[in-house]
């Protein structure tokens, strides 16, 4: 038996998760794992958040990796804000494609945002239709980013 620990998830929360969903499948080409209703008891001490819960969650996985989304359906949720780049914590999902402009037209059709002051001709970043932040960058780059 191992000690070391195996990647499993990064969670996202998210407002609609079928909106969620449609975002990351059709515009940034996630595969649906699968869906599930989490039950209120025990996830309300795992999540620290008081019942009832209503957690919905949806697991995503593109080239490896796994991005859980997470609707909570109930009163007092916090509302979003727009966290910056150098505030600790994750900060941005980041994907290579072969072509920017397609993708980030994609994106605005499903509901993200094209923050258009960050076009660099190289990278540009975007927002799902929560906000979260991503970085959108040439497949000829990697390379040159991942060193092979």
């Amino acid at each position: 038996m191992s000690e070391t620990p195996v990647f499993g998830h990064v969670g996202h929360c998210v407002t609609d998760i079928e909106r969620s969903k449609r975002f990351y499948v059709e515009a940034l080409g996630f595969e649906l794992l699968n869906e599930i209703t989490v039950p209120d008891s025990p996830s309300d001490k795992l999540l620290r958040i008081e019942p009832p819960v209503g957690l919905r969650a949806a697991y995503l996985r593109k080239d490896g990796f796994v991005l859980e989304i997470m609707s909570f359906d109930r009163p007092g949720n916090p509302d979003a804000r727009e966290r910056v780049v150098n505030e600790p914590g994750l900060t941005h999902l980041a994907l290579s494609v072969d072509d920017i402009d397609a993708v980030a037209a994609r994106v605005v059709e499903l509901g993200g945002q094209v923050i258009e002051e960050t076009r660099i001709g190289t990278a540009v970043h975007l927002r799902d239709p929560d906000g979260q932040l991503i970085e959108l960058f040439p497949n000829r780059s990697r390379s040159w980013i991942y060193g092979s």
